[in-house]
């Protein structure tokens, strides 16, 4: 019996893990309602401007995450940032995770001059890299109430424009 959980605890883990690009480094695609579709990478991530954030775990120990700040992976994809009026208000993002996860951000909760809420695209936890169900790449949303929209194992970030 303990040999039949195990083999499926190790399927499990098997079929969760976070895909790799044709050249095996992990990806995080951006597509949808934008001019281009963008794929960025680790290395593309270490050359951004970075932050870290400190969250509770459920044990009440904090857990020290660092990465890249939503805002600027979408700014690099074009999406408009600052003063937001009209349609730019309209505009979402679904954080897609490998195991079909999905939750929304609104383009007004992540600019800076409007919402200004922290969200990282995290490729840390307390200095080292995200290890097996976490990441490669990890959304950490620090000043939520529920750990809910912290997505493990984001791997896309679809752009949804409402009003064109």
């Amino acid at each position: 019996m303990i040999g039949v959980a195990v083999a499926i605890w190790l399927g499990l883990g098997l079929a969760q893990a976070p895909p790799a690009t044709s050249t095996g480094a992990a990806a995080l695609a951006i597509g949808g309602d934008i001019a281009a579709p963008l794929t960025i990478r680790a290395e593309d991530l270490a050359g951004m401007p970075r932050e870290k954030a400190s969250v509770p775990e459920q044990d009440g120990t904090e857990v020290e995450y660092e990465g890249v700040p939503l805002r600027e992976i979408l700014k690099r994809a074009g999406l408009p940032m600052g003063k937001l009026r009209g349609k730019a208000l309209t505009t979402y993002v679904v954080a897609k995770a490998h195991d079909g996860y999905e939750v929304v951000f609104t383009l007004g909760e992540i600019d800076a001059e409007f919402g200004n809420q922290q969200i990282l695209v995290a490729d840390k936890r307390d200095g080292k890299a995200l290890f097996g169900y976490q990441g490669p790449f990890r959304l950490v949303c620090p000043h939520d109430k529920a750990g809910a929209r912290s997505v493990r194992m984001l791997e896309a970030l679809e752009i949804v424009r409402l009003q064109k």
